[in-house]
């Protein structure tokens, strides 16, 4: 398994954690809203890492857009709980077994 993946079921995990009703919300609001600029950080990470495998980047670019937007407060549990399916579906597809092992 790839650094990449191993990233997306992590940014996955804790997208899915901070969609949960009232609760995701709560533990936004109470530490001052840090965990939107942490997850913004681990899903730039994930996207290189995916950008460096070859690998799809659409759960982290969502991911990016929720931490931008989550601080408004129903757009912001949806969009936890879509980046968070996002990432995991594609934290879960076979890799390619066609894809370059180098870069040119």
């Amino acid at each position: 398994m790839t650094n990449s993946k191993i990233m997306k079921w992590i940014t996955g995990a804790f997208e899915l954690f901070l969609g949960i009703p009232v609760l995701g919300g709560l533990i936004i609001v109470a530490t001052g809203y840090t965990p939107l600029g942490v997850m913004f950080i681990l899903h730039i990470v994930t996207l290189i890492l995916s950008a460096r495998n070859n690998e799809s980047k659409y759960g982290s670019v969502v991911g990016i857009v929720t931490s931008l937007v989550a601080w408004i407060p129903f757009v912001g549990m949806i969009m936890h709980i879509i980046s968070g399916i996002l990432l995991m579906v594609s934290a879960a597809q076979k890799e390619n077994v066609n894809r370059p092992t180098h870069f040119m």
